[in-house]
């Protein structure tokens, strides 16, 4: 099986929540959506772990070197 893309897993996990809070599932149709949002919750999780990872990589200190650098938003104002 191909690995899924985290755009086509968040949607998913999107419509399983929407679903889930539409409250009109069996309990065991429930449990099975449950399931299949944690699997994908955890799939979208490992994706920006990896995608994070890569970006404290790509980061550059000031004489264009390319150094670890763990990525903060604050860091976007300076």
């Amino acid at each position: 099986m191909a690995e899924q893309k985290f755009e086509d897993a968040f949607q998913k996990l999107e419509s399983i929540v929407k679903r889930l809070e539409d409250g009109n599932l069996s309990l065991e149709e429930s449990l099975k959506a449950f399931e299949e949002g944690v699997r994908l919750s955890r799939l979208c999780s490992k994706k920006l772990d990896e995608a994070e990872k890569k970006v404290e990589i790509l980061m550059k200190d000031n004489d264009g070197r390319l150094l670890p650098k763990p990525f903060s938003l604050e860091d976007e104002g300076e």
